[in-house]
């Protein structure tokens, strides 16, 4: 690699070669933890800029000695943004761990409810029974019995990690004594049976707003299991809609099919439309026909945390008589004689139409 190497073109190397000579992948392989040593001592060089510089004037006596790099693990506080989390060089330099939070946030908990078409559409208010995690009152959730408190692991002295060295490098790895907690419980409570926390049924209040959909989902922070040393989880209260025998919904708008008479159509009339709010007259032309949508203005569903509402729209859907008296028989061919219907091929985009209405 010449001298104008970017940045990254030494970061690409450098991991490359430190991959490649890792002790852990090289075990008992003094000549490649040679390798390693030596390729991170260059790149400390070159990834600072000063040093990088003196090295090009004066070459390796410009960084050795006192000057040197050696294994100040200061050295290395970028190496991270070469590997990411891959290795923690704090530990494998020889830094010093601090003690393990034992902090943890509570589990995140999912209720599902059932609603009625119209409790979605004008919203209601619902108590959900969950089972969830809260903290010990008995040992305010340090899981310990009243009186006696949680001890330094003794394995680990209570840092939650062990350090194991190989070669030159100090591994550490989460203790298997405590968990990595750093703590041990010699007394634990008797109610919590040392975990610090007991499981327990709650009543939550949920306020479903108008306009909700099925699927939709309410978020109630804080309201999930208690968390260890650390905030709780939440709750997600998944909504179920059920559909409604008449209505049915497309968004903001419901739509409703409405049968008339072959009379009805023909004369015209007004119809009393059910609507989530009671009744509706609706005025019917005469000569409607069948398929014809009629749009009754603010009848539909609440825009959900917002102003207006959708529209109603009924569909008529003109129905031929299959039982006829006497009467109405004769009566239908006395209206066949005067009505001349000239029968042609329905056109493409007509005959289209119609199937998407009666489908």
């Amino acid at each position: 690699m010449g001298r104008t190497a970017s940045d990254q073109e030494i970061k690409s190397a450098y991991r490359k070669l430190a991959m490649q000579y890792h002790p852990d992948r090289n075990p008992d392989n003094p000549e490649a933890e040679e390798q390693f040593k030596e390729c991170s001592e260059a790149y400390a060089v070159l990834a600072d800029t000063e040093k990088r510089a003196r090295y090009d004037r004066f070459g390796h006596a410009a960084v050795s000695g006192n000057g040197g790099v050696g294994f100040d693990p200061s050295a290395f506080t970028d190496f991270q943004d070469v590997f990411g989390d891959l290795f923690n060089f704090g530990d494998i330099f020889g830094g010093h761990p601090g003690r393990r939070s034992r902090a943890q946030r509570g589990a995140d908990l999912r209720e599902d409810i059932t609603l009625e078409f119209e409790e979605a559409v004008f919203g209601v208010t619902k108590q959900v029974q969950i089972r969830r995690l809260e903290q010990c009152e008995q040992c305010n959730g340090n899981g310990a019995a009243p009186g006696k408190a949680p001890i330094d692991c003794t394995t680990c002295g209570g840092r939650g990690q062990v350090r194991y060295q190989q070669g030159f490098f100090a591994i550490a790895r989460p203790c298997s004594t405590c968990r990595g907690t750093g703590k041990l419980i010699v007394d634990p409570c008797t109610k919590c049976k040392g975990q610090g926390r007991v499981r327990r049924e709650r009543s939550v209040t949920v306020n479903v707003p108008a306009g909700v959909e099925d699927g939709q989902r309410m978020l109630y922070s804080g309201e999930g299991d208690a968390g260890i040393g650390g905030p709780s989880g939440d709750l997600y209260v998944v909504l179920h809609c059920k559909e409604h025998e008449f209505f049915e919904r497309d968004g903001r708008n419901l739509h409703y099919v409405f049968p008339v008479s072959v009379v009805q159509a023909a004369l015209g009339t007004e119809i009393t439309v059910p609507t989530l709010e009671g009744d509706h007259v609706l005025k019917v032309p005469e000569g409607t026909q069948t398929g014809a949508t009629f749009k009754i203005r603010n009848k539909g569903v609440p825009e959900l945390n917002g102003r207006g509402r959708g529209d109603l729209f009924v569909q008529l859907k003109v129905q031929t008589p299959t039982k006829l008296t006497k009467r109405q028989r004769e009566l239908l061919e006395e209206l066949r004689q005067t009505l001349a219907v000239e029968n042609k091929p329905v056109s493409r985009t007509l005959l289209s139409r119609m199937r998407e209405m009666f489908g």
